[in-house]
């Protein structure tokens, strides 16, 4: 029997039962549909969180001293504290200069970025503004090479300089604020100059104060990262900050530094990278790590909610092999007919496959349909529900709630499909095995 006359007498034997195939194939409707939407949901959870983690370039790797007990390293001092002078432990394993040598030497290593942060107290002002001052020092000139872009002015450090990320505006205040007054909008700080106010205690608690202007040279486009929230400085600046709030001059050597940046050719080399650090003695962290973490529990997650789906498209299953069945025995005497005629069992056989196939077929294109508007209307209220949210709480809303990428409908598709064909293998094995003569008497 040729393709399209197969296809053909398949399509006429559907049509003659319009009602039994169109109610079978509900079932399979539902199963699918449930798949498709459970699994764009999931899929939608796992973009969502995604986009609010503060990753960032997943080639960067963060690099901390071991303040651990013992362990190897290239350095193990007695080092001096730097939060006013007291004493560190004993062991450290600390980010030195010869730490940078070492780090930059590893191969697949591209760039080292030592890093240090103003350890003292600090405040902004702007006008009748204030904030409390988080500097990062940062031992590059240039922000951009750390994958960031400038939402205004640039992202070259200089001397007396720094550069704030987005959000960080929103840090000010005003002091003077009574109760029930609306806080003040932040504060466009672009080309600004901001006061920036250190001080710090004797023994005795006798406070002392420096002040200096610092202008504000570029403002980091929004990145969901740390950068949104920092203020940059260059790290000489950072570290003449620190020596006043120390009263003595940082030796690196002794003092280290608080962390550095370390970027890598690929994503492919990260993990190999980080631990090789490790093996020097230092802790790394990788926003890669956790990015994994998050996706392999994501996945699971798609796993899951398609077998649930996939409960319901088994039970219609169910329905498809008893409407075969039932077909079979309608049809009993029109089997023995085309065998009578010339049909082969493999003809036969490719009939009635062929009819279940088609009912899983319809019953998939269906639920695709189903599904896939169903994903599409709970993506348009659960968006409204969160921006709702959103706007109460000041965190940034989700772009998507539930996403149905392409392979997700072909697979379902062709999942219903194959059900159908495997529920309908048993009832067309039967009506293929028939004896034409007794098929012929059959009442």
């Amino acid at each position: 029997m040729r393709f399209l006359d197969l296809v053909a007498l398949i399509l006429e034997n559907l049509g003659r039962r319009k009602a039994r195939v169109a109610l079978t194939a509900i079932g399979v409707v539902i199963g699918t549909a449930a798949i498709v939407v459970l699994v764009s949901l999931a899929i939608g959870l796992q973009m969502s969180a995604n986009e609010n983690l503060m990753m960032g370039d997943l080639t960067q790797i963060m690099v901390e001293p071991n303040y651990g007990e013992g362990g190897p390293g290239p350095i193990m001092v007695e080092a001096a504290g730097t939060g006013g002078g007291g004493s560190a432990p004993p062991n450290q394993t600390l980010i030195t200069s010869q730490t940078l040598e070492d780090l930059a030497a590893i191969p697949g290593v591209t760039q080292v970025i030592p890093r240090d942060f103003m350890q003292g107290e600090g405040i902004l002002k702007f006008g009748h503004l204030e904030s409390w001052a988080g500097i990062t020092g940062i031992g590059l000139r240039d922000l951009s090479e750390l994958d960031l872009d400038p939402q205004g002015g640039t992202l070259q450090l200089e001397r007396g300089t720094a550069i704030i990320g987005s959000d960080f505006a929103m840090n000010f205040y005003d002091p003077q604020m009574r109760p029930g007054q609306e806080p003040p909008s932040p504060p466009d700080l672009l080309d600004q100059t901001v006061k920036l106010t250190l001080q710090k205690y004797d023994n005795e608690g006798n406070a002392t104060r420096k002040s200096l202007p610092l202008r504000i040279v570029g403002v980091i486009a929004k990145s969901n990262t740390e950068a949104d929230w920092s203020m940059y400085m260059p790290l000489e600046d950072v570290t003449a900050f620190n020596e006043w709030f120390f009263g003595r001059r940082i030796n690196r050597n002794r003092d280290g530094y608080m962390n550095t940046v370390v970027r890598v050719t690929d994503l492919d080399q990260v993990q190999d990278v980080v631990e090789q650090i490790e093996a020097l003695g230092y802790r790394a962290y990788t926003p890669l790590a956790f990015a994994q973490g998050i996706n392999s529990f994501y996945v699971v997650l798609q796993i899951v909610f398609g077998g649930i789906g996939a409960i319901s498209l088994l039970v219609a299953a169910i329905g498809i092999a008893n409407t075969m069945a039932m077909a079979i025995l309608e049809r009993t005497r029109e089997i023995g007919l085309m065998k009578a005629v010339g049909a082969t069992n493999r003809d036969v056989l490719s009939v009635f496959l062929g009819e279940a196939s088609g009912i899983g077929f319809i019953g998939g294109l269906g639920g695709v349909l189903v599904g896939w508007s169903a994903a599409q209307l709970i993506n348009v209220v659960a968006l409204a529900y969160m921006a709702r949210q959103s706007a109460q709480t000041g965190a940034p809303p989700p772009s998507v709630a539930a996403f149905t990428p392409l392979w997700l409908p072909a697979f379902t598709l062709i999942f219903a499909t194959l059900i159908g064909l495997i529920s309908g293998l048993y009832p067309a094995l039967r009506a293929a095995t028939m004896i034409p003569v007794n098929a012929l008497k059959y009442e």
